[in-house]
């Protein structure tokens, strides 16, 4: 379980098809001090298992329904991968729960500074906008936000300076695909009144 309060932007060196799977390979800033072999890291909100340690590198192993899910697949050298680790039981609880299990991508449609903060707005799956909701919560490359608007196919979320400087917004363009996980309790209240229907 993460929380959705990214701790850097690594960047990635190399992702390439292995003997047995896709390889990545992320330079984190800091994390590699405190991450071991079989640990799990949020990489733009895509839950993967460090599988190596090679110098700075980590690597993990990506599987091929991943790829599919996910803007992983577009990681090239120097892209900009939000990181996290899983929350501590006895840690704080600062974002929102989020699982790490993507549920689609969204395309940036608008990324703005607008005074002192930044306005972004992503164009989203019809099928993904039925679980987003003005207000409620959305982890986007694995960043916990609050939604601020929406509209029939996107929606609007204003970001802080701190969050633009320290995640890969700061690399995002309009045209970027981003990893979308909605909130998992907007799933299960729909399975729940759809089971009561039937």
């Amino acid at each position: 379980m993460f929380t959705g309060i990214v701790e850097e932007a690594g960047r990635a060196e190399q992702i390439r098809k292995g003997r047995k799977s896709t390889e990545l390979f992320i330079r984190p800033r800091k994390l590699r001090w405190t991450v071991r072999i079989g640990d799990s890291i949020a990489v733009n909100g895509a839950c993967l298992t460090v599988v190596g340690k090679r110098g700075r590198l980590l690597r993990f192993d990506v599987l091929t329904e991943t790829l599919r899910r996910t803007n992983l697949c577009q990681v090239r050298h120097g892209t900009l991968v939000n990181l996290e680790r899983p929350m501590r039981v006895d840690g704080r609880f600062d974002g929102h729960m989020v699982q790490g299990h993507v549920d689609g991508t969204g395309i940036v449609r608008r990324y703005e500074r607008v005074g002192t903060d930044y306005v972004l707005e992503v164009k989203a799956p019809r099928r993904l906008m039925k679980y987003i909701v003005e207000k409620g919560s959305i982890a986007v490359d694995g960043i916990s936000l609050t939604v601020a608007a929406i509209g029939r196919d996107w929606f609007r979320i204003w970001i802080i300076p701190r969050t633009h400087e320290i995640t890969n917004l700061a690399a995002r363009r309009v045209g970027d695909a981003v990893n979308l996980e909605t909130d998992i309790l907007a799933k299960y209240v729909e399975k729940s009144v759809g089971r009561r229907r039937d």
